[in-house]
């Protein structure tokens, strides 16, 4: 299993990055909020796991050893695999998954996309104990003015998550309005995703 790695950045994208380690460019999948702590032709390092399929091998990783322990632990449940726990760790913090889950919080943990009433009944049901008890009060961090409008970094990665472009916008637009920005700045498109995410959680019946 590869635990860790530590090399150049050489890309990064909506949904993963390319380190150089040893002259060999690994694609790794992670989350909008690690990856916008990447800067390509930096050195970085990431905790990570191995998933190895019949077809293929995927390398998701994370910003410490907690996310990666919660993103393993979530696919215990049934029905949860790489994807959905990585998304799950897109939307909530690991002390935001520990919180939810330790609550029986049905509601935040169905603003996640791919997950309804029944699947958090079960993440409730069988993740309880598994995660711990949260460390810290979780908090959603408020998006920062900043120069350049990267709105659609933020809509692109929401379609990717299963949201259509239009519930995109009016949640982008909704977080903007409350946080008093006029635009999605380099640097704040990780918070204003997390915030768009909890906006349109709202959304599921």
């Amino acid at each position: 299993m590869i635990a860790s790695l530590s090399g150049t950045v050489q890309a990064v994208r909506l949904d993963s990055a390319v380190l150089v380690v040893g002259g060999v460019g690994y694609l790794v999948h992670a989350t909008p909020s690690t990856l916008s702590t990447l800067r390509v032709g930096s050195e970085a390092s990431l905790s990570t796991t191995l998933v190895v399929r019949e077809d293929s091998m995927t390398l998701y990783g994370f910003a410490d050893d907690d996310e990666r322990a919660v993103f393993e632990s979530a696919q215990t449940v049934s029905g949860v695999g790489p994807r959905l726990a990585l998304a799950m760790l897109a939307v909530h913090t690991p002390d935001g998954l520990r919180g939810a889950v330790a609550a029986g919080d049905v509601k935040a943990l169905t603003r996640v996309p791919g997950i309804g009433q029944k699947g958090a009944q079960r993440l409730i049901l069988e993740l309880g104990g598994k995660l711990g008890a949260p460390s810290g009060v979780p908090g959603a961090a408020a998006a920062r003015p900043a120069a350049g409008d990267h709105a659609d970094q933020v809509v692109d990665a929401l379609v990717g998550l299963g949201w259509s472009a239009k519930l995109a916008e009016e949640a982008i637009a909704v977080v903007l309005a409350d946080t008093g920005a006029d635009q999605v700045g380099s640097g704040d498109v990780a918070v204003v995703l997390r915030a768009a995410l909890k906006t349109l959680g709202g959304h599921r019946g």
